[in-house]
């Protein structure tokens, strides 16, 4: 897969001895001190604010600034940066103490290559650059992401899907991590709202949201019906939280304004009802008729709405609930 077999052979025919990298340079770091990484850190973030500098040459009209998001494809500026964020956070200094559970999970989950062909040395590390430097656009993001998601060290990753961000942001790309999700949505408002709805403290409620992220973040069979399914069904989860009832969205809401359990516009609550009568209607999406179907004319922009909106009545629900002072938390 992604061409490793080919650095695997390469490599195998290599001298270890010619394979030298910063670990022998860097003797004097032992195992149990800090990677560099975290050593660095803020100076990793301040080296990436300096170069997200206008260039003088942009300034004075000489050269033009990228100004086009990268949606369907990835310069070498950006795969460059993004190695050097992946290396960064996972490999430097290599040290096998520290990096066989990830290149294990690699061979077996990601590359699902024979894991008898690990070599416990550097030529690992040469082995991932090269498929690195050779897949398709999509295969960086999925890589990163995976990483993200299975190394053992979670401060590691949040450090790291922060310093993915910040180049991200930076080269132009329209993609961004969303908690451990990298997701075609790059305002810092709505991603804000998004990763604070995935916060709760209801695991009914993340679920939904989560699964929906995941359905609308398919880089390669995004499923948008679904999406917006999985985005309307957390605000049902939630209100079922707030009313203490199994009840559709409708009743739920209808209860909640009922009872008085908290104080809810009227206009908001119709507004929610209008989406939620949207994904009930005979052709919609939650009953399975038509849209999921058949073909649906639902695009990226109809789950990421729903997903932002979704979200942020989640979190105003949560702090309704929390300032009338419901026992549900």
């Amino acid at each position: 897969m992604l061409n490793l077999h080919v650095a695997l052979a390469s490599r195998s025919r290599s001298n270890p001895q010619q394979l030298k990298t910063t670990t022998r340079v860097r003797s004097s770091f032992k195992d149990n001190t800090l990677p560099q990484t975290q050593q660095f850190y803020p100076l990793i973030l301040l080296l990436s604010r300096v170069f997200a500098m206008s260039r003088f040459s942009d300034r004075a009209g000489i050269t033009k600034p990228r100004i086009e998001l990268q949606l369907d494809d990835m310069d070498n500026q950006l795969r460059n940066c993004l190695w050097n964020i992946f290396y960064d956070h996972y490999f430097e200094p290599f040290n096998y103490n520290r990096n066989a559970d990830l290149v294990k999970v690699l061979w077996h989950s990601y590359f699902k290559v024979p894991i008898d062909t690990i070599m416990y040395d550097e030529r690992d590390l040469r082995a991932i650059r090269d498929s690195y430097f050779k897949m398709p656009w999509y295969e960086v993001y999925n890589i990163l992401e995976f990483v993200a998601n299975n190394f053992r060290d979670m401060v590691i990753n949040q450090k790291f899907i922060e310093a993915c961000n910040q180049v991200l942001e930076r080269e132009k790309s329209a993609f961004r991590f969303i908690g451990k999700r990298i997701t075609p949505i790059t305002d810092k408002k709505e991603i804000a709202e998004i990763e604070e709805a995935l916060t709760s403290p209801f695991s009914t409620v993340n679920a939904h949201l989560e699964s929906a992220l995941k359905l609308m973040s398919d880089r390669k069979s995004p499923d948008f019906p679904n999406s917006i399914k999985e985005s309307i069904s957390s605000v049902e989860a939630m209100c079922r939280i707030i009313c203490g009832e199994n009840a559709t969205l409708g009743k739920a809401l209808d209860v909640i304004e009922k009872e008085g359990k908290i104080e809810l516009h009227g206009a908001l609550k119709k507004s929610f009802d209008s989406l939620y009568g949207y994904t009930s209607t005979a052709e919609g999406i939650r009953h399975a008729h038509g849209l999921l179907e058949g073909k649906s004319n639902l695009g990226l922009e109809d789950a990421k709405f729903m997903l932002i909106s979704c979200s942020a009545f989640v979190n105003y629900l949560k702090v309704k609930a929390y300032k009338a002072g419901l026992k549900i938390f």
